[in-house]
């Protein structure tokens, strides 16, 4: 318990100048902490646009302004006495996860029998209270041993045949692998720090060689990155979209603009029972025939964004276009935060009605679907065509508002095709989503060493955006995976995808799907 203060004033007058001069103290800080909040959460919803690098930057000051606030606001609460502290626990605390590890420690009296009249002391019962505790992560070495035994009547030896490894003769286990492969892509902690941290727990590890060895493991697990892809490409419809990854130019030490592209089948919204998952693919630059080359065996419907390399896509007819609405809704809400308008309030407001039936609709059958938007949401959709239109006219061709609304229109027939079909999305938030861990990777790798580093990191972000969607915790699915796909036929690599190995895992592996 704190010592009370001993250098308060006697004077009452004074005290009370104290405690209002706090509580406005008090005031400022929880209004700055809200206001963080906001700004934080606004930023967020940016940091996808053209200008992300610096958005992110801003939400990283942001955060640590915040970090230091909420800092504050726990050293107050140290120094506050017993009865506020009962009061802030009061409020309800989640109990610990049964999962985690417990550990006993009992404290007796001082005393053996009673410090009043020296009886015998009974047991009345205890209390018990629990407190969270991190253990340091740490190495351990498995030593592998392999006794030869001779035959007593003739010269023949016998042994156990040696386990296979994930790497050839390689030192590491596929518990460290998947650790440092999770560490690097899903926390993005890039292997320089990793390296540092493993030398303060004894272990030296140079990233270099980390380096191989995630270069090792990207190649073991390339047929199943492969399998990934032909089911996502096998479905009736897919969500695509791009972010830009720097990348060292060979020979001169600058950095070039590649491109990650990601290719989404999650058909959860409509009702579907199939597993969803994610394929992402590298590319050095950001050229139309990348995207036409990923889906020259596709056919059904790409949902994305307005990029001019995916028109050659939809000329034969083979893949149908969707357009994404949060898109259009995006241009219009950036222009209201900064001037908002009486235009600008209505069209969110329109559009805004249209959402309202896709989260009464979501999970339902698509011929479900497609019938609730035939009957509500088309209506809206053609009454907020013609009050576009009818807007225009009044607008300069020139102003950002008349741009935001010809945005809309020019695309108007992908952006209304999700009536008609029930199996596709009113936008294209499923791919958004799997790109942003790719957004905050960026931001602590600063850039891919290489054109095969894109690759790599393509492939890795698939594995772990698959096991995400389906439930799994990324690390738990790798270590499963590379423990056992060395000796595991090619031929049935299909069995280590996500969605087949779940009953596999112990339940602390399972998560949330994300969705």
């Amino acid at each position: 318990m704190s010592a009370p203060p001993t250098d308060l004033p006697d004077d009452i007058d004074a005290l009370k100048a104290m405690v209002a001069n706090l509580r406005e103290q008090l005031s400022s800080r929880a209004i700055e902490i809200e206001h963080l909040k906001l700004t934080i959460a606004k930023l967020r919803r940016m940091q996808f646009g053209r200008k992300s690098e610096k958005v992110e930057r801003e939400i990283e000051q942001l955060e640590l302004r915040l970090e230091d606030l909420q800092a504050d606001e726990g050293a107050a609460g140290v120094a506050q006495s017993k009865p506020a502290r009962k009061r802030a626990e009061a409020t309800g605390r989640k109990p610990l996860p049964e999962h985690l590890e417990r550990e006993e420690r009992e404290y007796r009296p001082e005393h053996e029998a009673c410090p009043d009249c020296g009886g015998a002391l009974k047991a009345l019962g205890e209390d018990v209270s629990e407190q969270l505790e991190f253990v340091r992560s740490h190495f351990r070495v498995i030593r592998h041993r392999r006794p030869k035994l001779a035959c007593a009547c003739c010269d023949c030896i016998v042994q156990a045949a040696a386990p296979s490894r994930p790497i050839d003769r390689g030192l590491p286990g596929p518990a460290l692998l998947a650790h440092i492969a999770i560490s690097k892509f899903a926390d993005h902690v890039p292997l320089y720090r990793q390296s540092m941290i493993y030398a303060r727990g004894g272990v030296e590890l140079d990233h270099g060689t980390m380096a191989y060895w995630m270069g090792s493991i990207s190649a073991l697990l390339s047929p199943l990155v492969d399998a990934l892809r032909r089911y996502v490409l096998s479905g009736v419809k897919v969500h695509g979209d791009d972010t830009p990854l720097p990348v060292l130019a060979p020979g001169n030490g600058q950095t070039k603009t590649g491109r990650l592209w990601v290719y989404v089948r999650d058909d959860r919204p409509a009702g579907s029972t199939e597993s969803p998952a994610v394929w992402f693919a590298y590319t050095p630059d950001r050229r139309g025939e990348h995207p036409q080359r990923h889906l020259a065996d596709f056919q059904g419907v790409l949902q994305a964004d307005a990029f001019a390399g995916y028109a050659e896509l939809y000329k034969s007819g083979r893949i149908q276009e969707a357009a994404c609405m949060a898109h259009a809704r995006r241009k219009l809400h950036d222009l209201h935060v900064v001037r908002k308008s009486p235009i600008t309030t209505e069209a969110l407001e329109r559009i805004g009605a249209l959402y309202q039936i896709e989260a009464q609709i979501r999970g339902k059958p698509p011929d479900e679907r497609r019938r609730i938007r035939q009957t509500h949401a088309v209506p809206l959709l053609d009454s907020l065509k013609q009050w576009f239109e009818a807007t225009l006219l009044t607008l300069s061709g020139k102003s950002d508002t008349s741009k935001a609304i010809q945005y809309a229109l020019n695309r108007w027939a992908a952006l209304v095709y999700y009536c008609s079909d029930g199996r596709v999305e009113i936008d294209n938030l499923p791919a958004e989503r799997a790109l942003r861990g790719v957004a905050i990777g960026r931001r602590n790798y600063l850039f891919a060493g290489a054109d095969s580093g894109g690759d790599r990191a393509a492939a890795m972000y698939s594995l772990i955006g698959s096991a995400r969607l389906n439930g799994i915790d990324p690390e738990a699915y790798l270590h499963h995976v590379i423990e056992r796909i060395a000796d595991h036929p090619i031929n049935r690599v299909d069995e280590l995808l996500p969605w087949n190995i779940v009953p596999l895992l112990p339940a602390t592996a399972r998560t949330t799907p994300v969705h």
